[in-house]
């Protein structure tokens, strides 16, 4: 026992013998991962993460209303709506609040839209509030594409084959949408046959401007132009007389002689009033008489007060 060098208990290991093959471990190692990637692959480098963002953005404003890819819009309100369907513009959809209490101008929407075979989706008021942006809806909404704006020289030629003396009405810089649906309203309560709007520095025709309008914007033909000078003296070749709006006019509008003519009447923004070079362009510049105690009234009612008159004159 005392010979024995092995300690009890132990247990001998044999020697592992060698390897045969690697299992093709060396020779992947040996071809290595191939050329580095660049940054913006690399997950989690700091460039990647840039990329990602610029997508996102990229992929956000690819989605906004462009002149190349326009959005579609929501058209909000009962009369609106419903008139919008009667004049039979294009649209996609009808959107209404569940639990709706439907009066006759709903149920009308509702026929008037099955009737073309468009969506109806019911929504919740949550969801309705979101989509618009927390405006008045009234429980229900019109998907429908952006405004078609007409030409100008469309909007002369419908004037002239009217039948009766042209009567169009032009924005010099009305921002308010509310403003230039209420004027939208008053043109074709009082027989304009279209309106004049600028690109830049304008209110367009948006859900607003179309509630506002109750849905008259449906029915009369707007000129969206560049340079509102140059289409007011395209009017001017057409045959038409330019009157101007001005608090400080050179004619008050029980004096305006030319009520019975062709016109274009020019109504200018909210706080300045007609911009210089418009004003130079008018044939005549009207002023509305009213008590002392009055500064100047609103732009879309001064129109409304302007367009009444010259109705009631031309009925005469």
């Amino acid at each position: 026992m005392a010979g024995n060098s092995q300690r009890q208990g132990a247990i001998r290991k044999s020697k592992k013998g060698a390897q045969i093959g690697s299992g093709g471990q060396v020779k992947r190692a040996l071809q290595g991962k191939g050329p580095t990637p660049p940054a913006e692959a690399r997950k989690g480098h700091p460039a990647a993460r840039r990329a990602a963002a610029a997508d996102r953005r990229s992929t956000t404003s690819k989605a906004r209303p462009t002149r190349d890819n326009p959005a579609a819009e929501l058209l909000v309100g009962r009369n609106p709506v419903a008139e919008a369907l009667r004049a039979k513009i294009p649209a996609s959809a009808l959107y209404l609040v569940q639990g709706l209490d439907p009066d006759e101008r709903v149920t009308e929407a509702i026929r008037l839209a099955s009737n073309r075979n468009l969506t109806l989706l019911e929504i919740s008021r949550a969801e309705m509030d979101r989509r618009t942006n927390n405006i008045v809806h009234q429980g229900i909404a019109l998907q429908v594409p952006p405004f078609a704006y007409s030409e100008l020289r469309d909007v002369l030629a419908t004037a002239r084959d009217s039948g009766t003396a042209p009567l169009l009405v032009a924005l010099d810089g009305v921002t308010d949408p509310r403003n230039l649906g209420a004027i939208i309203r008053s043109a074709v309560a009082f027989g304009a046959h279209g309106v004049i709007i600028t690109e830049r520095r304008s209110a367009g025709i948006t859900p607003t401007a179309w509630r506002t309008s109750a849905g008259t914007a449906a029915r009369l033909p707007v000129a969206q132009v560049t340079n509102l000078v140059r289409s007011l003296k395209e009017c001017k070749d057409a045959g038409l007389f330019v009157v101007g709006l001005d608090a400080d006019g050179t004619t008050q509008l029980d004096d305006l002689e030319m009520a019975t003519e062709p016109l274009v009447l020019v109504v200018g923004s909210e706080g300045r009033g007609l911009s210089r070079l418009a004003g130079e362009t008018c044939d005549v510049t009207l002023s509305i008489p009213m008590a002392p105690a009055a500064e100047s009234l609103n732009a879309s009612v001064a129109v409304a007060v302007t367009l009444s008159d010259i109705a009631r004159r031309r009925r005469a």
